[in-house]
This record gives C-alpha cells, sequence and structure tokens, in this order.
C-alpha cells in the first residue's frame, strides 16, 4: 500500500469537514436531495444556502456526481 497523496475533489474533504463542521456524507445527502438538479445549480445551493466557498462547493458536488454516474 502507498501512502499517495488524495488528488482530485477528494483532496478538499478535510479542511472542507473542518471549516464547515458537518461529514462529507452529509454534503452529499443535500446534494442528491436535490437531483436532477445541474452541477452549477447545486454548487450555487451549497455556496447560498450554507455559506460555502465556491471551490469547496465545487469538489463536493463533482465527486457526488462522479460517484453517482451511470
Amino acid at each position: 500500500m502507498t501512502d499517495e497523496p488524495i488528488k482530485g475533489p477528494a483532496s478538499y474533504f478535510p479542511s472542507i469537514e473542518k471549516k464547515y463542521g458537518r461529514p462529507i456524507a452529509e454534503w452529499k445527502a443535500l446534494v442528491r436531495k436535490r437531483y436532477p438538479a445541474k452541477h452549477m445549480e447545486l454548487v450555487a445551493m451549497l455556496k447560498d444556502e450554507h455559506g460555502m466557498g465556491h471551490g469547496h462547493a465545487n469538489a463536493i458536488v463533482a465527486h457526488t456526481l462522479a460517484e453517482d454516474a451511470p
């Protein structure tokens, strides 16, 4: 097993949890409740309703949509 650094959207997850005080699973659940909204609509929701920064919101949305892609 290697200790390679986490890359991509997941690299933001520790700082998101620390800054906003909720586990990533809760943020992903909020995103999934808004389906079938588009990517940027979901980003805007996290920013407008939860005060999240753009980069953090985008990371959560991108990772969640990638997980749920067919």
